[in-house]
């Protein structure tokens, strides 16, 4: 099974990652961990993106898709896999559909893990931390006793930059408008899969593993 999970910051993409992995026993690729295995590894491609990443430089289009394609061809992923992070333009789309031809394949399913940006604007600016003890609480999810004061010792709650309102619109702005083109082009192609992320994370596996048992190609 080849697919791809999508969602904006907040969404639980990540948790749901791990248990589609868990599940369907396929590996979990994200870009990073690629360019981390090509850089370990020293193969060409690897070398040539960590001068990019040394240099605080974005990895070109060219570098990425190469590093994609040999991840794509190893031998872990003939039964399937799950890609995450990639591609995040229309340009890096196309390149895979060229990469899933020369390799016989195709995608099964983009997943899209939808979340209202209202939500994911309290979710991701609901974490407040305790500078003395590291404890970490959330206004909806895990809200201390007394608010703005650490259950354990009693400090002044903080706010990670981060996670702060401003910091967060902004993230969220700059995710919607590079999603956006993608989300258009795989709705296209008949490969999009909206999953509601507002439910419990138990319900969103639960209509993810629906779809994708419905999946014989």
């Amino acid at each position: 099974m080849n697919l791809i999970l999508m969602g904006l910051p907040g969404a639980g993409k990540g948790t749901q990652a791990d248990k589609i992995v868990e599940k369907y026993e396929i590996p979990h690729i994200s870009t990073g961990d690629m360019f981390r295995a090509a850089i370990k590894g020293g193969t060409e491609l690897g070398l040539k993106a960590k001068s990019y990443m040394d240099a605080g430089n974005l990895v070109p289009d060219e570098v990425t898709v190469g590093i994609v394609r040999e991840r794509l061809s190893e031998d872990d992923c003939k039964g399937g896999f799950l890609l995450d992070g990639f591609p995040r333009t229309v340009a890096q789309a196309e390149a895979l559909e060229e990469i899933l031809a020369e390799l016989d394949r195709k995608l099964d399913h983009v997943v899209y893990i939808e979340v209202p940006e209202d939500d994911l604007f309290k979710r991701l600016t609901g974490r407040w931390i305790c500078p003395t003890c590291g404890a970490t609480y959330h206004e909806i999810f895990n809200p201390p006793n007394e608010a703005g004061k650490c259950d354990k010792d009693g400090s002044d709650l903080i706010q990670r930059d981060d996670d702060k309102p401003e910091t967060v619109e902004k993230r969220l702005n700059v995710n919607l408008e590079q999603t956006k083109p993608l989300v258009n082009f795989y709705e296209d192609k008949g490969y999009l899969r909206r999953v509601d992320g507002k439910q419990d994370i138990q319900y969103v596996f639960e209509a993810v593993d629906t779809l994708l048992k419905g999946s014989n190609r």
